[in-house]
């Protein structure tokens, strides 16, 4: 029986002033240009946080509309904001900057983040409301210190300011004097990953309704290394996230392929929990400092708002056959082996085709396919264009070329097999991850039975390897009560039978 998919969340942070002073365009343009006219005019792109909660794209992320939803509006998304759009969503919510500061404080267990105090008394009663936090994260929030000691850290001892609304509320200290690994830069990337993958855990806990305890083993795919001088990524945070998040029955161990991790991840975790090794599996992804404002400048430059102001994360929970909740199913995997290739139909056809074929079925078998789901709003004014268009493209083509589509029916293929793009260009966060929970859902609902969820990289960019990346696999409607309808299993009598006639054997065996 396989594993099945019984819960997803998803989460966003607004985080503006990340945007400005955390995001690898901003910080080496600071260094290679400080007073250019792009880092002038940012400021007056940035978006606020209402506008980031009405941004449909976003609000697609959290489960307020679906992509069927988001893809009957006209594009570009950016100046039509949803009515009546709301933090909380069905999958997570879109949580504010300030209160995303104190969660990584809660989240930082070396007293390496400090807050100022006045900034510490006006914010946490917003996040003691919150409704899954809980009294045990709350209490990690320290009064904070004051202003000047942070001033003083920042100018003076190599710290990270941290920022709210263009001010200096706090920030993350170094822990090495040499180590680069453990520097108050990378240190704030690690822990504003750890958080947000913190508060995807606990949106999933209240999604799933599994208690705390019932979670065995925790998977993270993130793109942080997390470190020292002497393993720069080893690891471990997906043990780190679940500590916090109140997962004391569980272990774990973090999962790198970069934008194909969570693929990667997925396919452990369903293996993992078909084997019987662990019951309850959470997978789980925070989101990525560095990659904020990533394609700000040209944004910038054409007048728009600066749209990649959110970090991403998501958890799913994997656990044993119900009978009920969608299946992985692990017989049809694809693969981008070494010997693929790294050409798009190369990487289209190990990932699509050959795992279908294999599986005796054809590419008009599955209903949706979910390969980087970037929001076209980011990519194309960036010159990268429809990414999941591009995509579907590519699949609908490998249809025709197998015969099984006529060259007219592709754009239709397209509109019934692929969806639109939403999720924030966030690295490993696109790669079919964002499309699970709406999987699940629409399986459940009886409006399809099979989606294709995959997960594309490229290893290149760690340059060790021009090697491309990929890993695929089908959520599927649950089979159970067919399956067990067709293999009745095997009654007492026939197992007696069975061993009487394995004895008469060996007897006449030993006779002769």
């Amino acid at each position: 029986m396989n594993s099945v998919l019984t819960a997803a969340s998803y989460i966003l942070v607004h985080a503006p002033d990340m945007v400005v002073h955390n995001g690898t365009t901003q910080t080496t343009e600071r260094v290679v240009n400080p007073g250019s006219e792009y880092l002038k005019q940012l400021p007056e792109h940035i978006r606020s946080y209402d506008q980031a909660v009405a941004y449909a794209p976003n609000q697609t992320y959290i489960g307020n509309m679906t992509p069927g939803q988001l893809g009957e509006m006209e594009q570009p998304w950016h100046d039509m904001p949803v009515a009546g759009a709301t933090r909380e969503g069905r999958y997570g919510e879109i949580m504010p900057q300030d209160e995303f500061l104190l969660l990584m404080q809660a989240s930082d267990m070396f007293d390496l983040v400090r807050l100022d105090r006045a900034f510490v008394a006006k914010t946490k009663p917003a996040l003691e409301k919150h409704p899954l936090l809980g009294q045990e994260i709350l209490a990690l929030v320290k009064a904070g210190e004051d202003a000047s000691d942070i001033a003083r850290a920042v100018n003076e001892e190599h710290a990270e300011g941290l920022y709210h609304m263009g001010q200096l509320v706090g920030y993350v200290k170094r822990a090495h004097d040499v180590d680069a690994n453990l520097s108050a830069h990378v240190l704030l990337e690690n822990l504003a990953s750890k958080a947000s993958a913190v508060l995807a855990l606990r949106h999933l806990l209240h999604t799933s309704g599994v208690a705390p305890e019932e979670i065995e083993y925790v998977i993270e795919c993130s793109e942080e290394a997390c470190g020292d001088m002497n393993q720069r990524g080893g690891g471990n945070m997906a043990k780190a996230a679940a500590e916090v998040a109140g997962l004391g029955n569980a272990t774990g161990s973090d999962v790198r392929g970069f934008c194909a991790a969570p693929s990667h991840a997925f396919v452990m975790a369903a293996s993992l929990v078909k084997a019987g090794t662990f019951k309850k599996v959470a997978v789980t992804a925070g989101g990525s400092t560095a990659k904020l404002g990533m394609n700000a400048k040209d944004h910038v430059r054409k007048g728009l708002p600066v749209l990649e102001d959110v970090l991403g994360g998501f958890a799913v929970l994997i656990t044993a056959d119900d009978g009920k909740n969608p299946e992985i199913d692990l017989d049809i995997v694809g693969r981008h082996t070494v010997g693929t290739g790294a050409s798009p139909q190369a990487v289209i056809t190990s990932l699509v085709l050959s795992p279908l074929e294999r599986a005796g079925m054809k590419i008009q078998d599955i209903d949706k396919f979910a390969a980087e789901l970037q929001n076209p709003d980011i990519t194309k004014p960036a010159g990268a264009g429809d990414v999941p268009q591009a995509n579907f493209k590519m699949i609908g083509a490998l249809a025709v070329k197998t015969g099984e589509l006529d060259r007219g029916g592709l754009n239709g293929f397209i509109e019934q097999h692929g969806m639109v793009g939403w999720a924030p260009t966030q690295g490993h966060i696109p790669s079919g991850a964002p499309y699970m929970g709406f999987a699940r859902q629409a399986i459940l609902d009886g409006e399809m039975e099979k989606a294709m969820i995959i997960g594309k990289g490229s290893l290149f960019l760690g340059r060790l390897t021009n090697q491309f990346d990929g890993i695929s696999f089908v959520l599927r409607k649950n089979r159970g009560a067919a399956q067990q309808q067709q293999e009745p299993g095997i009654s007492k009598e026939e197992v007696r039978g069975m061993i009487a006639e394995a004895l008469r054997s060996f007897a006449a065996s030993m006779e002769g």
